[in-house]
């Protein structure tokens, strides 16, 4: 029987591996989400769309703008807890808030927010001394720390309104509770395999180790994920219709379950799986009504934040290779034509260049001509 097991892991890993099922599987949702929203958008009325967005008051558009700020200046503390975590003190809060904002922005509206994300945090770090492997390590943190908040507040949402999540995972509020148990001991043993070890808890082996937060910084990493979470859910809640009543555990709950199949799918900016799953998990909200408020949300989170992101990193790219090469050999060539006058005039006695000095005239005098 080992040998057996032994066999079929060699050649999962030889013939399939995870990379390619885990491609399969986000192939899967996103066909899955795109034939449920195409399902679920039959016989919508554009234009009961665009009057439900009239109805949203400036007012209820500026108190969720708000939030979506929020969620985005506590998105920054992830890769600065992330760095003070592996010892990278040296890095400024200012150089980990432009990581963290235009590495999530741009890697999760483009896709593959894994390879993306990574590619913008090593062009960000890199100039600041870290290297591939101290990449990926603040990568791990800020995803453990994603992970983390969002099993928390999922598992604390999903003990006190099991049935919020029975319309999007078809079970039953018994199993959905327990699910949330599941999460929440899954924390706590967590927990207490970090308070156990003599020293701070390390994963991985050779060159690639990561040192874990101690039990009170677990405690900040959650607390940091719980905020962003907590943000993020109430831009939505804000938005909601206000007809039928919901309560805000509830919205999170979906939210919560919507956002994470988002990202399992890795399609850009969680489009059509995010959409499905929030019109599924709430049918009892009127399906044009709904999309208006999933309409202004992306506006607020997704389009406004990727824009300025883009605009960002452009502004820096431009300045770090056109503008500051330009500086630089402005400089070096204006030293160069001072350091040739300089020597010339050096040559010349310290007088002006034109001038040229000639062997002083014997001066005669009455004596000399006796």
């Amino acid at each position: 029987m080992h040998r057996l097991l032994t066999a079929l892991q060699r050649g999962f890993k030889e013939r399939i591996g995870w990379k390619r099922l885990g491609v399969v599987a986000s192939l899967v949702i996103i066909a899955f989400a795109i034939t449920t929203l195409i399902h679920t958008l039959r016989g919508v009325d554009t234009s009961v769309i665009l009057i439900a967005l009239t109805e949203k008051s400036p007012h209820q558009i500026a108190m969720a703008a708000l939030c979506v700020v929020g969620a985005f200046c506590t998105l920054t503390f992830y890769d600065f807890f992330a760095l003070r975590t592996i010892g990278k003190d040296h890095i400024p809060y200012r150089v980990a808030a432009l990581s963290a904002f235009t590495s999530y922005t741009i890697g999760h509206n483009v896709g593959a927010t894994v390879f993306t994300g990574g590619a913008i945090r090593f062009r960000i770090y890199s100039d600041h001394g870290l290297n591939a492997i101290d990449v990926a390590k603040v990568c791990f943190i800020s995803g453990l720390t994603f992970w983390l908040g969002n099993l928390f507040v999922l598992g604390l949402g999903m003990a006190w309104h099991p049935s919020a999540a029975s319309a999007m995972d078809l079970l039953p509020p018994s199993i959905n509770r327990l699910i949330a148990f599941g999460c929440l001991v899954g924390i706590a043993i967590y927990l207490v395999w970090i308070i156990t070890g003599r020293n701070r808890r390390e994963l991985g082996q050779n060159g690639w180790k990561v040192v874990m937060p101690s039990a009170p910084l677990t405690f900040v990493q959650i607390l940091i994920g719980v905020v962003d979470l907590g943000f993020c859910a109430s831009a939505m809640y804000l938005l909601m219709p206000a007809q039928p009543p919901i309560d805000f555990v509830s919205v999170s709950v979906v939210f919560i379950l919507a956002t994470l199949l988002g990202f399992a799918s890795h399609a850009p900016g969680s489009l059509g799986v995010f959409d499905a799953a929030m019109l599924v998990a709430l049918p009892q909200f009127g399906k044009e009504q709904l999309l208006a408020t999933l309409l202004v949300y992306r506006m607020l989170y997704f389009v406004i934040p990727f824009a300025i992101a883009i605009t960002i990193m452009g502004a820096r790219e431009l300045w770090l290779n056109v503008v500051q090469p330009w500086q630089h050999r402005r400089m070096t060539n204006g030293n160069g034509n001072g350091n040739d006058s300089d020597r010339h005039n050096e040559s010349n006695g310290g007088g002006a260049p034109d001038q040229t000095t000639s062997p002083p005239r014997p001066v005669k005098t009455p004596v000399s001509q006796d």
